[in-house]
């Protein structure tokens, strides 16, 4: 019993450190292929299929290319330089040792609250079980940026940042939070073991 408490304040402990150095707002995800050398791989390249994509699950209105228009540059840009800090060169024309591809999902989500949701239900202590009235309901644009890696067409890296994106916000303040999240998972790699 000892050592699943030891083991699950050491996972609790590990998922708040990985969402504390992340920038306000943005949660970040990465995961890799651990028999994968990351030490090796020095240059890199854009899929030359495709770069990336913007999925878009708001409205049937809804316009992906001019997203697309508009974030892929900066994607670009702050992938690059990013890259670029942690010593991987663009490959040129030479076969890259990884390839990046993109996908920006825009969608939207609720954020709920209900009555007694952070009171447990203990009868020891004389209080009941809450009935699970919503007290308050907040409908949300989600963004989420995943960053792929890969190496003779396997991925060997992925990253998922995810943000809230807040009505009114200027392109500006957007094309610093995709920086920001670029940097924030790129924080990430090479993964550390």
């Amino acid at each position: 019993m000892r050592k699943f408490f030891s083991l699950t304040g050491l996972l609790l402990g590990s998922w708040v450190l990985l969402f504390t150095t992340a920038h306000a707002g943005i949660k970040v995800k990465t995961d890799h292929d651990p028999a994968f050398d990351f030490k090796n791989a020095r240059t890199w390249a854009w899929n030359d299929k495709e770069a990336g994509r913007v999925i878009m699950a708001r409205t049937a209105d809804d316009r992906p290319e001019e997203v697309k228009e508009r974030a892929e540059p900066v994607i670009k840009a702050a992938v690059a330089t990013e890259l670029a800090r942690r010593k991987l060169q663009p490959a040129g024309t030479d076969a890259p040792d990884l390839t990046v591809t993109y996908c920006l999902l825009i969608t939207l989500g609720m954020s709920a609250q209900t009555m007694g949701q952070f009171v447990p239900t203990t009868g020891e202590w004389g209080l009941v079980p809450f009935s699970g009235a919503t007290q308050a309901l907040r409908g949300v644009e989600q963004g989420s940026l995943l960053l792929d890696m890969s190496a003779n067409n396997k991925t060997v890296w992925r990253g998922a940042a995810q943000a809230e994106i807040k009505l009114g916000m200027t392109a500006e303040k957007r094309h610093k939070l995709i920086q920001d999240a670029v940097r924030d998972l790129l924080d990430r790699y090479p993964p550390r073991k």
